[in-house]
């Protein structure tokens, strides 16, 4: 397969944007695992809660490829895929005990990189003036901060 060269602002948006739409798609496969491996029902209930919300961020992508007059298509996301693999190996070697520790934490890694990812969407698309799109990266951004701030405050009351 050959490589692209992107070449253009416009290109390197567009492949960012398809990177965003893997790295939630694989997202919602991973807050699956999570929540299996979880021991707490409120930290299962917490991730059953951010799937719905990532089926409305992956939603919201598809509507940014609109806006912006992308074709919807995705590329790799090697981050995402690592992040999970890490997951999944901490996952098996932790003592049950650990599990939710473990859950939480791996979530929580994931969510920085998905709040870097949204973070250098907005500032290009916000340079573009594109006001429709930057509305809903940004409402994206902000369901991942407050994600990430719940997991962090799990994190902490299991932590103590």
């Amino acid at each position: 397969m050959a490589t692209q060269t992107l070449t253009t602002a416009d290109e390197l948006l567009h492949f960012q944007l398809r990177t965003a739409l893997t790295m939630e798609d694989d997202s919602l496969a991973a807050l699956g695992v999570l929540e299996k491996a979880a021991k707490s029902q409120d930290i299962k209930k917490m991730f059953r809660h951010h799937a719905g919300e990532t089926k409305d961020q992956i939603e919201n992508l598809h509507k940014v490829f609109e806006a912006l007059d992308f074709k919807v298509t995705t590329a790799p996301s090697p981050s995402t895929k690592g992040i999970s693999k890490q997951a999944e190996s901490l996952i098996m070697k932790s003592a049950t005990g650990l599990r939710d520790h473990v859950v939480l934490a791996s979530a929580l890694g994931n969510e920085h990189y998905e709040i870097a990812a949204y973070q250098a969407l907005l500032i290009p698309v916000a340079a573009m003036g594109a006001s429709d799109a930057l509305a809903l990266l940004q409402s994206n951004m902000d369901q991942e901060t407050h994600t990430s701030e719940e997991l962090k405050s799990q994190l902490e009351r299991i932590a103590s």
